[in-house]
């Protein structure tokens, strides 16, 4: 097996250096697309994971190489699905993609043995995807969690794999500490000067607004080059998915994002709060 990576994000370094130079591994776990397509025929399985829309995979010209696709995802489908997959487990409901790719190890036989690390990247997508088994969760997460665990995954490695360098604590500190509450919702930008991965600041910025007594959803606009990133959360009286789907994006009841081009931060800002404010007018939240 091989993984398609093309730029891992900070937040995935740490996990990858679990496989690095790993000698369980082989050195070649991690391609790039391009050097994928050398390797792909028609007999290659390709294993889409946490996403079902053509438009948002890393490596699309894949899905031309090869008739074996398999897709699993716990979004809601949200624009061009993959076609004919050979089998489609879409999970609206499950916490994660982690949770169900644990899920169905639990099931696929006794035969099948995670390694520590394989069980601490499961475990760790899940306490990303749940904030900290937070939102989202179900009875499901916690018995995929416990497997995990009998698995070998670590609770104090994973934390320690997981925290933050001093810039993006402050850059999360200053986005929450500089948010406007309007009617129950909290609007913050978060700062990107000398931060790795600002969208990544934004999301976590907006699980920590969700703290604040009072707030009913939490939407933080980060500028990435020529795109507003918005990373919209909520815990129960707000579907944050609607939402962004106005605005082009998707996701989840509880998580959801969107990518406007070509506008400015104050724009961003109005157009979720006139989406809102129509979609309350319609009725539909």
């Amino acid at each position: 097996a091989q993984i398609v990576l093309n730029t891992p994000t900070s937040s995935v370094k740490p996990v990858i250096s679990y496989f690095l130079d790993n000698p369980e591994y082989d050195s070649n776990l991690f391609i790039s697309a391009d050097a994928a397509k050398q390797v792909v025929d028609e007999n290659t399985a390709l294993v889409i994971v946490d996403v079902s829309s053509v438009d948002r995979l890393d490596a699309p010209d894949l899905l031309n190489q090869t008739k074996m696709v398999v897709v699993i995802d716990h979004h809601r489908q949200n624009g061009r699905s993959v076609e004919a997959p050979v089998l489609s487990y879409i999970e609206p409901y499950a916490s994660s993609a982690c949770e169900m790719v644990a899920e169905i190890l639990q099931y696929i036989g006794d035969n099948v043995k995670l390694r520590p690390e394989e069980a601490d990247a499961l475990y760790a997508g899940m306490v990303i995807d749940t904030n900290n088994f937070l939102n989202g969760t179900g009875v499901r997460t916690f018995e995929a969690a416990a497997f995990l665990r009998k698995s070998g995954a670590d609770i104090t490695r994973v934390r320690l794999k997981l925290r933050d360098d001093r810039g993006k604590f402050l850059a999360r500190a200053e986005a929450v500490s500089k948010a406007e509450i309007e009617d129950g919702y909290a609007y913050a930008v978060c700062p990107t000067e000398g931060i790795e991965s600002p969208t990544e600041v934004g999301a976590e910025a907006a699980n920590e607004l969700l703290n604040m007594d009072g707030i009913n959803a939490s939407f933080v606009f980060t500028r990435l080059n020529d795109q507003i990133f918005i990373s919209a959360r909520s815990i129960d009286k707000l579907n944050v998915q609607l939402v962004m789907e106005r605005l082009g994006g998707g996701g989840h009841g509880s998580i959801a994002g969107a990518q406007l081009t070509g506008a400015t931060i104050d724009e961003a800002v109005s157009r979720v709060k006139e989406t809102i404010k129509d979609m309350k007018a319609k009725g539909e939240i």
